[in-house]
């Protein structure tokens, strides 16, 4: 018995002007929930901007927030096994 096999589906563009249901989101904190994440103040998290020491972060006119990933990436740079070193294997690791 022979089977049919489907047609394969054309190919789906996303444009500027796609729905934004259809186009996939990145999950992002703001500069709040960073903070509160982190438990220090958003001005420290400000200096680090100006400063490019933190995470990377998006800005789309005022609004600022930081990408999820960026986050979890940063944290795993800066841990530490204890005052003396970093975690081997991780970025900077000596």
């Amino acid at each position: 018995m022979l089977l049919a096999t489907p047609a394969l589906e054309a190919p789906v563009f996303l444009s500027a002007t796609s729905p934004e249901s259809t186009m996939p989101k990145q999950l992002v904190l703001t500069e709040a929930d960073l903070a509160s994440r982190w438990a220090m103040s958003p001005k420290t998290l400000q200096r680090w901007r100006m400063t490019g020491t933190g995470p990377t972060y998006l800005k789309l006119g005022k609004r600022v927030s930081y990408p999820l990933n960026a986050v979890i990436a940063f944290e795993n740079c800066v841990q530490h096994v204890s005052t003396s070193k970093r975690i081997p294997g991780k970025a900077g690791a000596a």
